[in-house]
């Protein structure tokens, strides 16, 4: 076969939408999408299916598909032996979690790639990660492990299917969790915040040792700890905690110095080194801590860090023109690169810097001779290790110009950025993180007084509502793909979808009053129960109740019910949340009651969970304190001055709603039967009006007055 003809082959993955599946359309491995097609084919040919799950932004994902997948030896091999089916995990995370169990339950590890061998039931029965071309790292070479399982497939048959049926049930029982308490209090959420600054790192912020993640759940539950009064000063612990882990994380190198925006994780437990890729989901988690930060502590640094992510985020993930958010940047540009598009050698640096600005910025952001990457020791990833004044005092002059010249270097060096090759944008719109992202853009845009990021959250709200869901087929999954070509089936939502969304439709009615966003969150939520909710064992399964009949493909078949963040929120408590802030304002008992069987069901073993239980700690605070809402009623700078009072400080319980007069007839329930009966509703002037599950107290129009009023209420 001639060069020209190689080159011209295409497997099915051709026909896919995902950027992850179609970048793999030229490798000689005849790899197929997950699907009915490959299953029966793997039956027909009694052959075990090879399964490859990984993402458009992950490194050890593209050296595999070099070193293996795009070698003709080991295609010929896996084409020979095996059925291979490529997976996108963020297109499919239902598929992803788990075969990450059953991969856990085998070799004791996941993460991506995950390389699964499964039956051609779609049982696995071996896995690992990443496999190297040949025996290196302690870790066998590819082909060996190919070789190894097509054999045991065929000649230990009764094993292999023994092993299989034995992870299945492992996964099925990793995830039942049936950990069931009655009546979960107070003591369980101060057993979670106590478990968090347990963990809590001192010296560097952060929770653990290296590879240090975020946990922006945790940093959440202890700005709403913070926010509260504790006889044992937990409020004061939690709030050194959080504002120090938040000061620690944007002074290092895992925040974009120059663009703005987090990368996904530090390698190190200083935050220097991260892995480069920069998600949609951690941005808006991160987004949503410094703004709450702000809120409580009016901490100028937090406001500074979440309008440089904002800036991030409109630049390269979204999509301006018609809304949406896209789902992340890749860390590389090619395998040869390691973070090299945002790293700096002082050479670098020096040829687009005057010698005054290099002195400070190099000084600044530690840019040395001798940096600190492995593959090439020269390249420093920009961090901050000392102050501005500091910096000033010891180059012998003012912190004025040497806040001038650092302002100036940073644009002179992100210009300069902007010209090397730049990593992959996946600009699929995904509806979960979208939902996410809403949320925090309404956040941010009211907090911080711009009215533009939430104008923007609107627009995104608006084509995802528009596109996705729908009341008779729900909710599906994808948005828009970001790649032309291919066509995608549609992919069901899964619970996080609905609940993320849910919650930012009730984001946008409380920042607009717009009765409609409140009845979609309403239709939302109830698609949700009836969708996803055991009505048996209580709590809420990932994906739908199978219909009557319905067999699944493969590990599908196994039910799941979400309670880890991992490390976005957790299904089961986002939808008991959902359903809390629902229930505070259309007095649905029903609602109430599921929210409380839910957080039930795992109340007897989340504390074992720690950091990763933080949206639970979330839900169950929700759920102890009761709802507390402020209702801004006017349109002038009065309304926008009570408005600010009332966001500020951070309560997991508080909600903010702004309304106009003309909105008064159109009010969810709990709210109609009270705000337009109120005394003095009808005089002229802006006045806000505090409630809670005790009714409302008597409406007030100056800021002394709802500070006070917020005061008896929170």
């Amino acid at each position: 076969m001639s060069n020209e003809q190689v080159s011209e082959h295409l497997n099915s993955l051709s026909k896919a939408a995902s950027a992850y599946l179609r970048s793999a359309m030229h490798q000689p491995v005849e790899w197929q999408e997950w699907g009915e097609e490959a299953f029966a084919r793997a039956a027909a040919e009694d052959k075990p299916i090879l399964l490859d799950i990984g993402a458009v932004w992950c490194h050890w994902c593209h050296v595999m598909d070099r070193e293996s997948y795009e070698n003709a030896e080991t295609a010929k091999l896996i084409n020979e032996h095996f059925v291979a089916v490529k997976v996108d995990r963020d297109e499919r995370p239902d598929v992803d979690t788990r075969y990450q169990a059953a991969v856990s339950a085998i070799s004791g590890q996941g993460g991506w790639p995950l390389t699964a061998f499964l039956t051609p039931e779609g049982k696995p029965y071996f896995g690992g990660t990443y496999f190297p071309p040949q025996d290196q790292y302690g870790r066998p070479g590819f082909p060996r492990v190919l070789m190894t399982m097509a054999e045991s497939f065929h000649k230990q048959r009764a094993d292999v299917n023994e092993s299989a049926n034995s992870v299945i049930a492992a996964i099925e029982h990793n995830e039942s969790f049936m950990g069931r308490a009655g009546n979960p209090g107070p003591e369980l959420v101060t057993k979670l915040v106590a478990s968090v600054l347990k963990q809590f790192d001192a010296r560097s912020g952060g929770f653990g040792s290296q590879p240090k993640f975020p946990h922006s759940g945790a940093i959440d539950l202890l700005l709403d700890a913070a926010s509260r009064v504790s006889a044992d000063d937990m409020a004061g612990a939690a709030k050194n905690a959080a504002l120090v882990t938040l000061q620690k994380m944007s002074k290092g190198g895992i925040y974009d110095h120059l663009a703005g925006g987090f990368h996904r994780y530090s390698v190190d437990e200083r935050w220097v080194v991260p892995h480069f890729e920069k998600m949609s989901y951690d941005n808006s988690e991160l987004l949503k801590n410094y703004v709450h930060a702000f809120q409580t502590f009016v901490e100028p640094e937090c406001a500074r860090v979440a309008r440089e992510m904002i800036a991030w985020i409109d630049a390269w993930l979204s999509d301006r023109e018609r809304g949406g958010f896209y789902a992340s940047q890749d860390a590389d540009f090619s395998l040869e690169d390691d973070g090299d598009y945002f790293t700096w050698t002082k050479d670098e640096a020096a040829e687009v810097l005057t010698a005054e600005e290099l002195v400070v910025a190099s000084a600044y952001y530690d840019i040395g001779e001798i940096g600190d990457m492995h593959h090439n020791p020269a390249k420093n990833v920009l961090h901050v290790r000392g102050t501005l004044e500091g910096v000033a005092k010891s180059i012998g002059i003012l912190p004025d110009e040497a806040a001038e010249r650092l302002a100036s270097a940073k644009t002179k060096m992100y210009a300069a950025r902007l010209k090397r090759p730049t990593p992959y944008v996946d600009k699929t719109i995904y509806v979960g993180w979208n939902g996410m992202m809403i949320s925090a853009y309404l956040e941010a845009g009211r907090v911080l007084g711009m009215p533009e990021v939430s104008a923007f959250a609107l627009k995104s709200l608006d084509r995802v509502l528009g596109t996705a869901w729908d009341p008779v087929a729900g909710m599906a999954h994808v948005v828009a793909y970001g790649e032309d070509g291919g066509s995608g089936t549609r992919v069901a939502g899964v619970l996080e979808d609905y609940v993320f969304l849910g919650h930012a439709a009730l984001d946008a009615w409380e920042a607009t009053g717009e009765i409609r966003y409140y009845e979609k969150a309403e239709a939302i939520a109830e698609a949700a129960v009836k969708r996803f909710y055991d009505p048996v064992g209580c709590g809420f399964f990932d994906t739908e109740t199978p219909k009557a009949g319905e067999t699944r493909l493969g590990a599908l078949g196994a039910r799941r019910k979400p309670l880890q963040d991992s490390p976005t929120p957790a299904g089961n408590p986002t939808a008991a949340a959902l359903l809390l802030r629902l229930e505070a304002l259309n007095e649905r008992e029903d609602y109430a009651v599921k929210a409380l069987e839910t957080l039930e069901t795992f109340a007897g073993v989340v504390e074992h969970f720690g950091l990763y239980a933080a949206s639970y700690g979330l839900a169950l605070q929700r759920m102890v304190q009761r709802a507390v809402q402020v209702c801004v009623i006017g349109d002038d700078a009065d309304a926008r001055r009570l408005e600010a009072v009332a966001l500020a400080r951070y309560a997991v319980n508080k909600s903010v709603i702004r309304l106009r007069r003309d909105q008064m007839d159109e009010l969810p329930p709990m709210l109609k039967e009270t705000l337009p009966h109120l005394p003095g509703l009808n005089d002229a002037g802006s006045l806000a009006v505090v409630c809670s599950s005790k009714g409302c107290l008597p409406p007030v129009r100056t800021v002394d007055d709802l500070i006070a009023a917020l005061n008896q209420s929170l």
